[in-house]
């Protein structure tokens, strides 16, 4: 992947892990299956929703490694049946993966599969007020 202009300066060192991710999210956007949508659910919560028609919760898995959030399908196996004679198939029968970049300090909480539909729950808890008191040490 190209070097972005922004992250070359030499006044940023450092930074190649952000470099990585914003082009990780990037490459991410450019993916279209399965469709998704992301909604505000205030408080510091977030619902992503991916349209996953088809699939069982036996199919699908949700993982998270690092600052990244992975959906994967997998349709291992599956042929129609010679009983069926699709004159349209719309409906992709494909296995995917889908990535999210996660900030810092957001949780996932909960997947649920509804409808076909994949409801993730993802939050940013309340950070805790931490007072360190440094010990001042007396020279000489």
């Amino acid at each position: 992947m190209n070097r972005s202009i922004l992250f070359d300066s030499p006044f940023l060192l450092g930074f190649d892990h952000t470099r990585s991710l914003i082009e990780r999210a990037a490459k991410a956007a450019a993916e279209s299956y399965p469709p998704y949508n992301v909604e505000d659910l205030g408080e510091g919560r977030l619902r992503i929703t991916l349209a996953v028609a088809g699939f069982t919760p036996d199919q699908l898995a949700v993982t998270v490694e690092g600052r990244q959030l992975t959906v994967q399908g997998r349709r291992e196996g599956e042929t129609p049946k010679p009983e069926e004679t699709f004159l349209h198939r719309g409906i992709a029968a494909r296995g995917f993966v889908r990535s999210f970049v996660l900030a810092d300090g957001m949780l996932v909480d909960e997947a649920v599969l509804e409808h076909g539909l994949l409801h993730i729950i993802v939050a940013r808890p309340e950070p805790e007020t931490r007072v360190q008191t440094i010990p001042i040490r007396a020279a000489g």
